[in-house]
């Protein structure tokens, strides 16, 4: 179990003194269930041009439409098409979208000691390895929000 770092100061958020995360590689946060890895304009071309794709072709062959956002494909596995299924490592990891660059410090995630006791029960890379500022944190946070 991970320690949960404590509250040094009232108006700072939980985690003022930091979390540690150290990515193992695993995979698991590329499949697994279902969801949405969003991506926008940029992230597309970025991905695209990696793949030696137009922007066009890539994006009809690996994005879907969710309402007015578009979204990575799944497999029918729910593993995001993007993962390689034999050595669980992201096909294109230098121009992963800024969803999985920012993980684990989303929000959703670090909102409170719970929330991401939660996400090392999950994560076998949070709440080990180094140790991340309340600075980074946030800035990393604040990427998903743009």
């Amino acid at each position: 179990m991970a320690k949960i770092p404590a509250n040094s100061a009232g108006s700072e958020p939980w985690y003022a003194d930091g979390l540690q995360f150290t990515c193992t590689g695993c995979g698991d946060c590329c499949g697994g269930g279902p969801g949405y890895v969003w991506v926008n304009q940029a992230e597309i071309d970025a991905i695209a041009a990696r793949m030696e794709m137009t922007p066009a072709a890539f994006e009809k062959k690996y994005v879907k439409q969710i309402g007015v956002r578009r979204s990575i494909k799944e497999k029918r596995n729910y593993d995001c098409v993007l993962l390689d299924s034999e050595t669980r490592k992201c096909t294109v990891y230098e121009q992963r979208p800024r969803q999985c660059r920012t993980w684990p410090f989303w929000d959703s995630t670090i909102r409170t000691p719970e929330d991401w006791q939660a996400t090392c029960d999950v994560c076998p890379g949070s709440g080990k390895g180094k140790l991340y500022s309340i600075e980074t944190i946030q800035e990393q946070a604040a990427v998903i929000r743009i």
